[in-house]
Formats: structure tokens, C-alpha cells, sequence
């Protein structure tokens, strides 16, 4: 057996395109979907994303402004500049960069932003929704990851899910989204005993830890998809994901790769909760809502 490779890139596209007709429909109505990006300090990774999230806005129509705050900037300054952002009707998402300088708390700015601008899905209420599977906006990667599963035909219902990593992220978001689409779900973690015979069980596999090479081609069943979230840099400067790649291919159904699997569909759908939003102000997308049950 040879793993499919799963082209993040290409699925992403596809989502992309879509949206940019509901961008167009928006715009002839005299709406322009805006995302306030707010980064604080110089991290260079940090300006790197921001500035391919501004790149994938302005390409399918959508407007995107960055708003780059010093390094000195206390916490009562950047809640009190997100409470602007979420009072600005031409902003319909709010993302604030992580992660903060210190001694910056990203709970306490998280939570300042407006529920139904927090296109990152990260606010304690949405959150509580995506718990209660109801409509809410999801945090991006792990929903990302549900619409390649579902782009791929991958039965979810029934099937046992192993996710590797327990991140408020994308391992218990993406382990909520898996049991709300009918998976038996294992979470597992830095205190898994046995990790290898976890991982070996699972018909779906989703590996987030951020560490090169954790699962290994004796990790994982045969037959299984998986599906691996890390980009790591390694020493020679090349990518990589948290599985072993070379191993796990003969094993695996179907594997995304590193890069080009997951991270293409992490901006889509910040992406389309951004454009929902803007949908949502208008009142034309009740048939749009988000849920998983």
C-alpha cells in the first residue's frame, strides 16, 4: 500500500474560489468583507503570516488591514484598541496575532474581542458552541481539517479518531469536531503511556504536537488517513511535519503532506468565517451556519 497524498493546496483553492463569488455577490450589494489583523511587536514569523493572510484576503476580493502595534503596548492599550475594531461596521473579523509579547495575557484579549467577530473561533463563547455543537465560528485548523475529510469522502461516522496533542489550538477543537461528526475520539498526549498503541488504533489519524518525526511508520494502522498538522524547520532549513513521512507513506490510505496539506486550508477558512460574517450582517446566511452533528 502507497498513501494518496492529500493536496491541501488544491482543496484550499477550490474553497477559495467559492468564496470569492460570495465576495463578488457581497460586494455588488455595497458590502466589502474586512479582516483587522492585529500584531504586536516585530516577531518575524508572526509578520510572515500576517502577510500571506492580507495576500489570500485581497485575492478573492476581501479587504484586509493590518494594524501593527509597538512591543511596549500594555494590555489595557490593546483591549482598548480591539473594543475600536469590534465598534468599526467595516470590520467583520477581528484576528489578533499570536503569540503576544509578555507580559501580554491572550486570554484577557481573546475574550475582548466580539463573539461574532472572532473569525479564529478562540472566544469562550464560541468555544461553548462548538462544545454544545451548535453554529458558531471554529477555530481554523481543525476546521480546515474537517473539510479535507470531507473533500477526501472520509467516513467519520463510526470511525475511531486518534488525535495526537491536546492544544486549545487544534488538538480539543479538532477532537470536539471529530465526536460532534459521530468518531469514537482518543486524545492523546504527553502522558500517554503507551503513545505507539494509541496512535495504532486509530482508522483516522491527526498529529499536532509540533515535534519532528513523533509518529512513525510502527505507529500507525494500515489503512489509516492521516492527517499531520506540524511544520517544523528543521536544522538543514528544510520542513517538516510531526510524522514521519518516508515511514508512514507504505502504511497509510492517504497522508497530507509538509508543507502544502493543512496550512493552505487554515486561511481558507479564516477566510470563510470572515466572509459568513460579513453574510451574516447582511442577512443572507442563515443557510450558510456552520454546525457539525
Amino acid at each position: 500500500m502507497t498513501a494518496r497524498l492529500i493536496d491541501g493546496r488544491a482543496i484550499a483553492a477550490g474553497h477559495r474560489a467559492e468564496l470569492a463569488l460570495r465576495v463578488a455577490r457581497l460586494r455588488e450589494g455595497g458590502v466589502v468583507p474586512g479582516l483587522a489583523v492585529v500584531i504586536v511587536g516585530d516577531d518575524p514569523a508572526s509578520k510572515v503570516y500576517v502577510r500571506n493572510k492580507s495576500f489570500a484576503c485581497e485575492a478573492i476580493g476581501m479587504r484586509s488591514v493590518v494594524h501593527a502595534l509597538a512591543r511596549e503596548t500594555t494590555q489595557a492599550q490593546l483591549i482598548s484598541f480591539v473594543r475600536r475594531l469590534n465598534d468599526d461596521d467595516a470590520v467583520h473579523g477581528i484576528l489578533v496575532q499570536m503569540p503576544l509579547p509578555r507580559p501580554l495575557d491572550k486570554h484577557s484579549v481573546i475574550e475582548a474581542i466580539a463573539p461574532e467577530k472572532d473569525v479564529d473561533g478562540f472566544h469562550y463563547e464560541n468555544v461553548g458552541k462548538l462544545v454544545a455543537g451548535d453554529p458558531a465560528f471554529y477555530p481554523c485548523t481543525p476546521w480546515g481539517i474537517m473539510k479535507i475529510l470531507e473533500h477526501e469522502a472520509v467516513p467519520i461516522q463510526g470511525a475511531h479518531a486518534v488525535v495526537v496533542g491536546r492544544s486549545n489550538v487544534v488538538g480539543k477543537p479538532m477532537a470536539m469536531m471529530l465526536l460532534n461528526a459521530g468518531a469514537t475520539v482518543t486524545v492523546c498526549h504527553t502522558q500517554t503511556r503507551d503513545l505507539a498503541e494509541m496512535t495504532r488504533q486509530g482508522e483516522i489519524l491527526v498529529v499536532a504536537v509540533g515535534r519532528p518525526a513523533v509518529v512513525t511508520g510502527g505507529m500507525v494502522r494500515p489503512g489509516a488517513v492521516v492527517v499531520d498538522v506540524g511544520v517544523n524547520r528543521l536544522p538543514d532549513g528544510r520542513l517538516a511535519g510531526d510524522v514521519d513521512f518516508e515511514s508512514v507513506v507504505p502504511l497509510a490510505s492517504a497522508i497530507t503532506p509538509v508543507p502544502g496539506g493543512v496550512g493552505p486550508m487554515t486561511i481558507a477558512m479564516l477566510l470563510a468565517n470572515t466572509v459568513r460574517s460579513a453574510e451574516r450582517v447582511v442577512g443572507i446566511a442563515s443557510h450558510l451556519e456552520t454546525r457539525i452533528a
